[in-house]
């Protein structure tokens, strides 16, 4: 296919899960169906892509790799989102993360897929759907790559806001915008807490091992899935209070689906959130370290945070878009 000409640059959010978490994974939703409330939020992976001057493809991420053909490339996602397209030769591509994306659990990897194929769309002169850009991101990540792992991911970076994802049986996902006020929306912008725990771990073990024990773990699954709807319910009722009392449920059944989603330390610092204010929260993404998400009364988001002053804080908000093209050269 012909290459672009013009640079062009995409913004695509990260996200934290709140409830259902795990039922969004094929091995569960082909069977029974999944249910996830999530959202995206306003920390950003924005992907360059420009014309480069020779044949070859190079592309910068935490490593450069220069080379003639998308075949050689080592970074998979770049490689099979180049194929996808059909795009050869005499491309730049260059991602930069406000958040480091490895082990965090804010869904960065999809994040990086869904903003790639965004920019590489827009420099072939094709726009796309949000639809689109999630399902082909579910194919190069889950078919293609096979990283394990569930869909709301791809979804909520493509489709941005707060959202009720249901996973169905055919494959098909419905996308549910969670209906809030505008006093709702800040109460849960205002209640919002992400502490950093200062650990990595691989998503991809935990998953594998959480994916082969599924079958004996099918009631918490249920459950799990049944918080979503409850959660969502909720926060359309701007019952935030209620919302984080269901997080915490659904945390201590997400703790029961495998080893490593949680430990000494991290049910430590979440015992201590909960003692200074913190209605509940959880571990995002798959569990073991990454980032701590709490939802807190917000006159005493002071005395959460003093109380785990050791961590690191990121200030968040829900983010209303998802990827985005905020940049198109001349």
């Amino acid at each position: 296919m012909q290459s672009g000409q013009r640079m062009i640059m995409s913004r695509t959010p990260l996200r934290v899960s709140f409830v259902g978490g795990g039922t969004d994974i094929r091995e569960y939703y082909s069977r029974h169906g999944g249910a996830v409330v999530t959202a995206a939020i306003n920390k950003y992976i924005h992907i360059i892509v420009n014309k480069k001057f020779d044949n070859k493809i190079r592309v910068s991420y935490s490593k450069t790799e220069i080379v003639s053909s998308p075949d050689e490339l080592a970074h998979p996602l770049v490689r099979e989102a180049l194929k996808l397209l059909d795009i050869t030769k005499s491309v730049e591509i260059l991602s930069i993360s406000d958040i480091p994306s490895e082990g965090t659990g804010l869904g960065s990897s999809s994040s990086f897929t869904v903003g790639l194929l965004n920019a590489l769309h827009a420099w072939l002169g094709e726009h796309v759907s949000a639809k689109q850009l999630a399902e082909e991101a579910c194919r190069i990540e889950r078919d293609i790559v096979k990283d394990p792992g569930g869909k709301q991911d791809q979804y909520i970076a493509a489709f941005g806001g707060l959202r009720l994802l249901e996973f169905l049986p055919d494959d098909d996902v419905r996308v549910n915008y969670v209906l809030m006020g505008d006093g709702g929306r800040h109460l849960l912008d205002d209640s919002l807490m992400l502490m950093y725990t200062g650990l990595t771990r691989s998503s991809s073990n935990i998953l594998k091992e959480q994916i082969a024990g599924m079958n004996d773990k099918l009631e918490y699954y249920s459950a799990i899935k049944d918080l979503a709807y409850s959660c969502f319910r909720k926060m359309e009722d701007s019952d935030i209070r209620e919302a984080g009392r269901l997080l915490d449920e659904g945390w201590e059944m997400k703790k029961k689906l495998g080893n490593g989603i949680s430990n000494e330390f991290i049910d430590g610092i979440y015992r201590r959130a909960k003692s200074a204010g913190a209605y509940g929260g959880k571990i995002t993404g798959a569990g073991g370290g990454g980032f701590l998400l709490l939802l807190a009364d917000p006159e005493k988001r002071k005395s959460v945070r003093k109380e785990l002053q050791d961590l690191a804080e990121q200030q968040i908000r829900v983010e209303t878009y998802g990827s985005r093209i905020v940049y198109v050269g001349e």
